[in-house]
């Protein structure tokens, strides 16, 4: 199968906007999702979103923003990265999580950063098989503001 990797365009927001609540089922948090496509198109500048395609079909997507941290600087934050799972283990997500790195390395930053699941094994196995550093001494705090 040929994929390709590619910033997601606003037309297809809607099928991002599925596989985002498909990944909300599968780390069983659906109650969570608040954006509708038409916010993501509102924000495009600010929605940051990476395809996995394989011609019209889109297999996986990963979001990403850049931060700025005071202790070190400039870096990409990849805030979600999911494949479908019938597409699962055929190398897509290893070529989205390249792909932020890659846009990372062109914007200097300094690192990488993003979430795991505790329970997820699979991907906690995947990371640190990049090289990824899973400490437990972070815990991360959300507050909404509206």
């Amino acid at each position: 199968m040929e994929v390709k990797i590619r910033e997601a365009k606003p037309s297809e927001f809607v099928n991002v906007h599925h596989l985002i609540k498909e990944f909300s089922e599968f780390i069983k948090t659906p109650e969570k999702v608040k954006i509708t496509p038409e916010q993501m198109v509102a924000d495009k500048k600010y929605f940051k979103c990476l395809i996995a395609t394989n011609g019209n079909t889109i297999l996986g997507f990963a979001t990403y923003f850049f931060s700025y941290y005071s202790w070190t600087g400039k870096a990409i934050y990849l805030d979600d990265l999911y494949v479908s799972e019938k597409y699962r283990n055929q190398g897509i997500g290893s070529k989205l999580f390249d792909e932020i790195i890659e846009i990372g390395k062109s914007e200097n930053c300094y690192k990488m950063k993003w979430q795991v699941s505790k329970w997820n094994k699979n991907a906690q196995d995947f990371y640190k098989s990049r090289g990824a550093i899973i400490d437990e001494v972070e815990i991360n705090c959300d507050l909404d503001l509206n």
